[in-house]
């Protein structure tokens, strides 16, 4: 099993390392680019002077030749690697019989084929299972607590600080950073935020176990302050937050949680859109909550799905499926005849390449070289994760932990510079996530961490200028 990682057929792009041959971005690129600025808002962000023009495995080519390993892979979107043969021969198939077929109005195989496929694996609280298909991560968690309201018939929601779960109406009110809803409110009501449980940055001296008991309190409050228990419909959590920080939650804490929802009858969701299909070395973190006695009742998954093509899901025990309000949950393009095609190849490419065993053995070279750096370097306070999903936290002061962000964004200028596609996270942008394709090659890896800590170097001069 060890040996998996370096067992993997490549084409040229797909084993090739970093290569940028020019000062970004080239010739071609800033024609695209100036396009862009032209006719795209610019509050539709974007700072890498990057333009794609094709991938394969963890690489891309830009449109003036360069080659980048990509470390934010659509932001956890192509898990199993760009490119896949399988997915672009069955998407071709499909397209070749029909693009789409409305589930309200007809049934197309592969959207019953694939919920049956996800039933089988998604690790909720029932033996029997229902899923349904939407677009997009926001639209997921948007249906999850649309079920969790209309079976128990509550009308309030949990969710955490540093959560990111999406940009509409609702899903912005959940989401706790407020640049994603500025200037947009009031918000949606009937949401209430508890603290998440940030080991990290727990109270200085408690133990792991105050610290969860800390966190435990703080939710405890929510519920006398904010929001009697009975009231709620859902406790909504990402089992690792991304744009949070890719803080894991503690397992003793998710633990306490599944109580909590047990005594109460409240749904516990997890929002699986970043950290699901292997990312974590099992299918889902949810996975090994359920191995170890507290699974929750609604999972959300979205972004590597479907290799690149729109699609989400939300998958809960029939018992919560069948008392769903009719007519409360649908979508036109949800399942759509090409991205389920697409999802069932992602599903037998996990299990045929062994992605979640990769996974494990991915993350494992990428946090032993992060925490050589964190020897080496004061300024990286933190190495956390689970599986291929790491975060590394910048701080200027270990003892303090003041987060530093401006050597975050000069890092990431830095390597794209050099052919290393990173993004920040966290609540304060002082965050690196390590989100890697899960078929890099162990040279890709290597060739990444010498430009990540050439990246540090070279930022760290800059600053102290």
């Amino acid at each position: 099993m060890k040996g998996v990682l370096f067992m993997l057929k490549t084409d040229e792009l797909q084993a090739a390392l970093p290569q940028v041959s020019m000062p970004l971005p080239g010739p071609n690129a800033k024609k695209v680019l100036a396009k862009r600025a032209k006719n795209v808002p610019a509050a539709v962000l974007c700072s890498y002077p990057v333009v794609i023009s094709r991938g394969s495995g963890a690489m891309i080519e830009d449109v003036d030749g360069n080659r980048f390993l990509d470390w934010v892979a659509g932001v956890g979107v192509m898990n199993v690697g760009y490119s896949q043969p399988r997915v672009i021969e069955a998407v071709k198939q499909q397209a070749e019989r029909f693009f789409h077929g409305m589930i309200n109005i007809t049934t197309h195989a592969n959207y019953v084929d694939l919920a049956a496929q996800i039933n089988k694996l998604a690790p909720v609280n029932a033996e029997d299972k229902k899923t349904m298909f939407v677009n997009s991560g926001a639209e997921a968690i948007e249906n999850a607590v649309k079920i969790a309201k209309s079976v128990t018939g509550r009308a309030d929601v949990i969710v955490f600080s540093g959560a990111f779960h999406g940009r509409t109406a609702l899903t912005s009110t959940m989401t706790a950073k407020k640049t994603y809803s500025y200037g947009i409110e009031p918000a949606m009501g009937g949401i209430h935020r508890a603290e998440f449980p940030n080991l990290y940055r727990a109270p200085h001296g408690y133990s792991r176990e105050e610290s969860i008991q800390y966190y435990l309190d703080k939710l405890q409050y929510v519920f006398e302050q904010a929001v009697p228990a009975k009231q709620v419909a859902a406790i909504v959590i990402e089992p690792i937050q991304g744009e949070g920080g890719f803080i894991p939650a503690p397992f003793e804490y998710v633990a306490a949680l599944r109580k909590i929802c047990d005594e109460n009858g409240i749904m516990l969701v997890a929002d699986e859109v970043q950290s699901g299909f292997a990312r974590s070395g099992k299918l889902f973190v949810s996975n090994y909550w359920k191995e170890n006695g507290f699974a929750p009742d609604i999972i959300a998954m979205a972004k590597s799905i479907g290799a690149g093509l729109p699609l989400a899901a939300v998958t809960a025990g029939s018992q919560i499926m069948d008392k769903i309000q009719s007519g409360i949950v649908g979508s036109t393009f949800g399942g759509n005849a090409l991205a389920c095609a697409a999802g069932l190849q992602v599903l037998d490419i996990i299990k045929e390449q062994q992605l979640t065993e990769r996974a494990k053995q991915i993350g494992q070279m990428a946090f032993d070289g992060f925490t050589d750096m964190q020897s080496r370097y004061a300024e990286i306070g933190d190495v956390r994760g689970i599986g291929s999903m790491i975060g590394v936290e910048f701080v200027k002061n270990r003892a303090t932990k003041e987060p530093y962000p401006e050597l975050v964004a000069k890092i990431i200028k830095h390597a794209v510079s050099h052919g290393l596609i990173i993004e920040n996270a966290g609540v304060h942008d002082n965050v690196i996530r390590f989100l890697s394709p899960l078929v890099a090659t162990k040279e890709q890896i290597q060739a990444g961490l010498a430009i990540y800590e050439t990246a540090i170097k070279e930022s760290l001069t800059e600053l102290a200028k």
